[in-house]
């Protein structure tokens, strides 16, 4: 939840002065139309009611669906790749270890006892948190992420990005594996078969209004399901997208690309049948 959400409970603020406070001086940065994110795009990510973007060396948030931005400074160089919301904030992850917030602006590097090494990806549902290192593998934490147990010491090795965890179901999850290909577990990660899509995929996100509608986004370029993985087909994306997520309420697709080293995101209204820039509003 973004600053306006606290514990929970949704606090009545006026838009214009949330999108305000986010962008223009919550992260003591001037609001910017395209994101700063280093050499690569990892993550993007539409949750607790605003936008989110990580990449090599930076992330930005956004809290008027992508038209301008606000640098996260407290993860400049923390290489975001893997983005959750849970009860009491939010969790990132990245080559450094863990961040965790409260508001999703101040995030602190956890470290002593609540410290985890490299991690790759991550996703919750609640207080039901998976997160994928390339040391440890997959582990799974019932408290919001406090404490946390090894599920699957091989799978997750190779898990990037943002891990879908079912709202509804919290054994059920979605992980993009570059090395084996798109993941479903439907045990909490104990065991996993393969979903398909695109070849090493570096994204998925589901429609919450149907989470059987799944897009990926890989090397060999996007894909799309309407049967939880039985078939799919290609998708059009903006050329050189790298990260895709729904919008919560499942009405828009947005598309993450780079430009030399800023993000540019990228809306859809169709599932990918036609895309606009969110900055410009320029069509792809």
């Amino acid at each position: 939840m973004l600053p306006w959400v606290v514990g929970g409970a949704a606090v009545a603020v006026a838009g214009a002065a949330v999108a305000g406070a986010l962008v223009a001086g919550g992260a003591g940065q001037q609001a910017s139309p395209a994101p700063y994110v280093g050499g690569d795009l990892h993550v993007l990510a539409a949750t607790g009611g605003g936008l989110f973007v990580g990449g090599h060396d930076g992330a930005a948030a956004s809290a008027d669906g992508g038209k301008t931005w606000a640098q996260l400074e407290s993860l400049e160089g923390g290489d975001p790749m893997g983005w959750a919301e849970t009860t009491d904030g939010f969790l990132v992850g990245g080559h450094p270890g863990l961040y965790s917030s409260a508001d999703g602006e101040s995030f602190t590097l956890r470290t002593g006892q609540d410290a985890v090494s490299d991690v790759h990806g991550i996703g919750a549902a609640g207080d039901t948190v998976y997160l994928a290192s390339t040391q440890a593998g997959l582990l799974a934490s019932s408290d919001g992420g406090d404490a946390w147990e090894v599920r699957n010491p091989q799978v997750g090795q190779s898990v990037m990005g943002t891990i879908l965890v079912d709202p509804d179901d919290s054994q059920r999850l979605v992980a993009p594996d570059m090395m084996n290909g798109l993941l479903l577990s439907e045990d909490g990660g104990l065991t996993w078969t393969v979903l398909g899509g695109a070849e090493g995929p570096m994204a998925a996100a589901w429609d919450p209004r149907d989470r059987n509608r799944i897009v990926s986004v890989g090397m060999s370029g996007g894909t799309v399901t309407s049967d939880g993985g039985a078939t799919w087909s290609s998708i059009t994306l903006p050329t050189g997208a790298s990260a895709v997520a729904f919008s919560e309420d499942g009405g828009i697709l947005y598309a993450g690309t780079l430009t030399g080293d800023r993000a540019v995101v990228y809306a859809s209204t169709d599932v990918g049948g036609s895309w606009v820039e969110t900055s410009t509003g320029a069509a792809s």
